[in-house]
């Protein structure tokens, strides 16, 4: 309570003051993805701005009910809470136990979960912009921006009804086909793997070859959403012929939440910025329990164990699978596993609901993390100095791992494949191999070493944007061209065809001179 009237003292004074705080709305999406949201708009609140964050009746953001700095506009919708907890549970077992055989198999499931999920987004757009009442209230309320997560579209559109800039949170979509098809970022397949393909970016020829099938793949055949549907809904709204993407593509700024000791070093745009770890900071102490555990490791250390906010719980075979692994390594183990306790569970493992991943991960006593690949606890390993041990389930995983294994940072396993030995052998590498220590301790120093940390320059960039009612100055031209513009397809018809002109301009006159110089021999002949 001291700090929301603390915060609340400050957003009266830059009120008063006349200063330049101002109201930001926002679009978020749960999960992973809410929580570098939330580390955003905890900062823009510390600086007096006054936020609101507009979510469904169906909403899993957590605590939103509870005093906050933030206020929560909840607006009611046709799906209940535990309709989209279902159906959210339902698309994540698809993406994480569908057979990865066949990577076109693959790649369908993830097609139909994303049409799926974007459906859904569909109709809870449609509950927010259709409510008059809440309408009425935003126009009101006299936004200065909004701030969106760019997987889950409808921010634009508000932002547009409402006129006032807006800015995207985002860290990256199938084959980037957000990012190509929106924001119009350059990503050349000769040297930038494709996301699902688990390339580097020192790619053999056949792999460039490998990685073009993917790029043409995901530029000609997969689209993430039903653009019929969408795109007819946004024209309906605004009262104009227009689309999704092109709506998306009238973004400000483009928060990239990835860096270049994360990922491969490729093309940006002007009104593009690298944000990654924004949400990564110091440990701070762990409780006293927990402590006590991790204090009784000695000079072995702890492994910590957590695939991610979503999934907590596993197959009872491959419970007992890992717990065979971690009862014969010398570390202390805490893992993050709310099912059946494992019967060969070992007295150097402990089970917890929930953990203080940062936390732990920068406790000096910390040797591994084993991790299913989430960007954010990539990050946060990167961020504190742990190698990893990778078992990607679904999306970006994969191809988080990839990187983190190419950097000599990571070891990868398949979580429903893996023996006992697998995961002894790949615990004993990643601590007793020096070389992952050192590479990831190398990627930490250049995550530490910017001249300003990413959540300063994430919020530096909203607040440019408020001030100066957009950043249509960094915004490429390129936005208002169509592709065969964009490609000089249309110049190298013209070039072309000047060439092929005067080739047969050239060749005709030719021909003439030939045939005119053939029949004055001939006259001359007969003369």
């Amino acid at each position: 309570m001291k700090r929301l009237s603390l915060l609340l003292l400050l957003q009266l004074t830059c009120y008063f003051s006349g200063g330049s705080c101002g109201k930001v709305l926002v679009w978020p999406v749960e999960f992973s993805h809410w929580m570098n949201m939330k580390t955003i708009l905890e900062e823009l609140v510390t600086k007096g701005h006054e936020v609101t964050v507009l979510i469904s009746s169906a909403s899993t953001i957590p605590n939103s009910s509870k005093p906050s700095t933030m206020t929560f506009e909840t607006f009611p919708t046709t799906l209940t809470k535990s309709d989209y907890d279902n159906f959210m549970e339902r698309l994540l077992e698809e993406l994480t136990y569908v057979a990865k055989d066949s990577f076109w198999s693959y790649l369908a499931t993830v097609k139909r979960s994303f049409w799926e999920f974007f459906d859904t987004a569909l109709s809870m757009c449609k509950d927010a912009v259709s409510n008059k009442k809440l309408m009425t209230k935003l126009q009101e309320s006299r936004f200065d921006i909004l701030i969106a997560d760019a997987v889950g579209p409808c921010g634009e559109l508000l932002a547009e009804l409402l006129k006032i800039p807006f800015v995207y949170s985002h860290y990256t979509s199938p084959g980037h086909i957000i990012e190509k098809n929106s924001g119009r970022l350059p990503f050349p397949p000769s040297y930038v793997p494709v996301m699902f393909s688990e390339l580097s970016d020192r790619m053999t020829f056949m792999e460039r070859v490998k990685n073009m099938f993917y790029t043409l793949y995901f530029d000609l055949f997969f689209t993430a959403y039903n653009d019929k549907k969408w795109n007819q809904f946004y024209s309906e709204v605004l009262g104009r012929s227009t689309t999704l993407s092109e709506t998306m593509g009238k973004a400000e700024m483009w928060l990239i939440r990835s860096y270049w000791d994360f990922s491969f070093p490729r093309p940006r745009l002007p009104n593009v910025e690298f944000v990654g770890g924004l949400h990564c900071k110091p440990a701070k102490p762990l409780p006293k329990e927990m402590e006590e555990f991790v204090q009784s490791s000695g000079e072995n250390g702890i492994v910590v164990f957590s695939l991610g906010s979503m999934v907590s719980n596993m197959s009872e075979d491959r419970a007992e699978v890992i717990a065979s692994a971690f009862a014969q390594i010398p570390q202390k183990v805490l893992w993050r596993y709310d099912g059946k306790k494992p019967d060969n569970l070992g007295p150097n493992t402990r089970l917890y609901k929930w953990l203080p991943q940062n936390d732990l991960l920068g406790h000096p006593k910390t040797k591994a993390f084993i991790t299913h690949g989430g960007s954010n606890g990539v990050y946060e390993a990167i961020y504190h100095g742990i190698p990893m041990v990778g078992t990607p389930l679904f999306a970006d995983q994969a191809d988080n791992i990839a990187r983190m294994k190419s950097k000599g940072t990571a070891v990868r396993l398949d979580l429903e494949t893996m023996s006992t030995r697998d995961l002894l052998d790949a615990l004993k590498e990643v601590i007793n191999n020096p070389s992952y220590k050192e590479n990831v301790m190398r990627l930490s120093a250049i995550q530490h070493d910017q001249p300003m940390k990413p959540l300063d320059r994430a919020v530096f960039w909203i607040e440019f944007v408020m001030r100066h009612k957009g950043a249509k100055h960094l915004r490429p031209a390129l936005h208002d061209l169509t592709w065969f513009q964009y490609h000089s397809l249309d110049v190298i018809g013209f070039l072309l065809a000047c060439v092929a002109t005067a080739i047969f301009v050239i060749t005709k006159c030719c021909l003439f001179c030939c045939w005119k110089f053939a029949k004055t021999g001939k006259k001359g002949k007969r003369d």
